[in-house]
C-alpha cells in the first residue's frame, strides 16, 4: 500500500499532486478543510476549498486570497493525483479530501462530526484504502446526548435568566458553534440575539449561504444604563473577564463545548453553566464513521490517539498514530483549541 499522504515540515503533503492539505507554513498549493484559523491561514500560492465555505474562508484569507471552490464530489486533477471534497459535517463548508492515485484511495477527513446540525451538511461516509481520522474525543466516556436535547437545555437557561432580569451570556466560538446555536435555537424562538462583534462578519456570510438562523444585532456601543436583562448574548471565550463583560450585569454565564463533559475541570468551574455541544464526533461517531468508510488502514491524529488504535487493532483493522510534525509545530494552538472549537 503506497503512502499517498505524508508528514511534512508545512503539514501533510501528497507527493502525487504536489499539494499540502491545511499547511501550517506557505507552500505552492493548498487543499482546506474548512475555515477554522488552524485549517485555514493566509499566504498560499493556490487554494482549493470546498464552495459552501468560500464567504467564510474570503473573511479569513482575504477577499483578494487566490480561491478556487469546488462543489462537494466535483472531481480535480493535480499532478497524478485526482482529488474530490466531500462534507464533513463540521462547519459550513468543511470537507473530507479525498484522494485518488491508480486504484489507491485515501481519504483525509479533517474534523467532522456525526451528530444533525441545521447549519452545514451532514457528514458523508467515502470509501476508501485508508482513512485519516481526527481524535480530538477518541475516548470511550465520550458520548453526545442528541443535539435537540442539549439546546432546549440552553432554551431554559436562557428563560430562567429572563425570570430573574440576568443576561444570558453564552460563550461560544465565533465560526460554527456561533451559528449552530443561532439555527438550533430558531426551533424554539424567533427573539433576537446580541453577538459580539467578532461573530457578526461570519453569521451574515452564513446568511448568505442561505442557513437560516435567528435574528442577531451586534452588541455595539450602547449607551451607558442600556439595560440587557433577559437578552441572549453569544461571544466567545477570550471576551470572559474582559471589561466588556461590564455592560451586561447581573448575567449569568454558560460554555457550549464538548469539553463541558468533563466535571471538576477548571474550564468548567469558569462558568456557571456548561453545556455539551460539540462540533467534533464523540467515540460511537469515530466508530461509526471509520466503520463507514470500509478503510483497510486507520491512520489517527489530533487528539488521544492511544485508544481509538487499540480498539480498532483489536477489531483486526491496520491502525497506528499519524504524528505530522504539523501536531508538534502547533502544540501550543491545539492545547488552546479544545475551549474554543469543540
Amino acid at each position: 500500500m503506497s503512502a499517498l499522504v505524508v508528514p511534512s515540515a508545512a503539514g501533510l503533503y501528497c507527493p502525487a499532486g504536489d499539494f499540502h492539505i491545511d499547511p501550517i507554513k506557505k507552500v505552492p498549493r493548498a487543499v482546506i478543510t474548512h475555515a477554522h484559523a488552524d485549517h485555514a491561514r493566509p499566504g498560499m500560492g493556490q487554494y482549493w476549498a470546498a464552495r459552501p465555505g468560500e464567504g467564510l474562508l474570503k473573511i479569513r484569507l482575504g477577499r483578494d486570497a487566490p480561491l478556487s471552490s469546488l462543489d462537494y464530489g466535483e472531481r480535480l486533477q493535480l499532478g497524478a493525483a485526482t482529488i474530490s471534497l466531500h462534507p464533513a459535517g463540521h462547519v459550513l463548508g468543511s470537507a473530507q479530501v479525498r484522494i485518488e492515485v491508480a486504484d489507491e484511495v485515501w481519504v483525509v477527513s479533517g474534523d467532522y462530526k456525526r451528530c444533525p446540525d441545521p447549519s452545514c451538511a451532514p457528514f458523508e461516509p467515502v470509501p476508501c484504502d485508508t482513512f485519516v481520522t481526527e481524535a480530538s474525543f477518541a475516548r470511550p466516556n465520550f458520548r453526545w446526548q442528541p443535539p435537540a436535547v442539549v439546546v432546549r437545555e440552553i432554551f431554559d437557561w436562557w428563560r430562567q435568566c429572563q425570570a430573574e432580569d440576568r443576561t444570558a451570556v453564552l460563550f461560544c466560538y465565533a465560526l460554527g458553534k456561533a451559528q449552530r446555536l443561532l439555527a438550533e435555537l430558531a426551533t424554539l424562538t424567533n427573539e433576537t440575539v446580541l453577538l459580539h462583534a467578532a461573530m457578526t462578519p461570519l453569521v451574515k456570510a452564513y446568511r448568505q449561504a442561505g442557513v437560516p438562523m435567528l435574528p442577531t444585532e451586534p452588541v455595539g456601543d450602547r449607551p451607558r444604563g442600556t439595560s440587557f436583562a433577559g437578552r441572549l448574548v453569544l461571544a466567545p471565550p477570550g471576551a470572559g473577564g474582559t471589561p466588556w463583560m461590564r455592560r451586561f450585569a447581573p448575567y449569568s454565564t454558560a460554555l457550549a463545548s464538548g469539553w463541558m463533559q468533563l466535571q471538576g475541570t477548571p474550564r468548567r468551574a469558569a462558568y456557571e453553566r456548561g453545556f455539551v455541544l460539540s462540533d467534533h464526533s464523540d467515540w460511537p461517531g469515530l466508530i461509526r464513521s471509520i466503520e463507514e468508510t470500509g478503510a483497510r488502514q486507520v491512520l489517527v491524529m489530533h487528539g488521544r490517539s492511544e485508544a481509538l488504535v487499540g480498539y480498532l487493532r483489536e477489531r483486526g483493522i491496520a491502525a497506528s498514530a499519524f504524528a505530522p510534525e504539523t501536531e508538534i509545530a502547533t502544540a501550543p494552538l491545539r492545547a488552546a483549541k479544545p475551549e474554543a472549537q469543540a
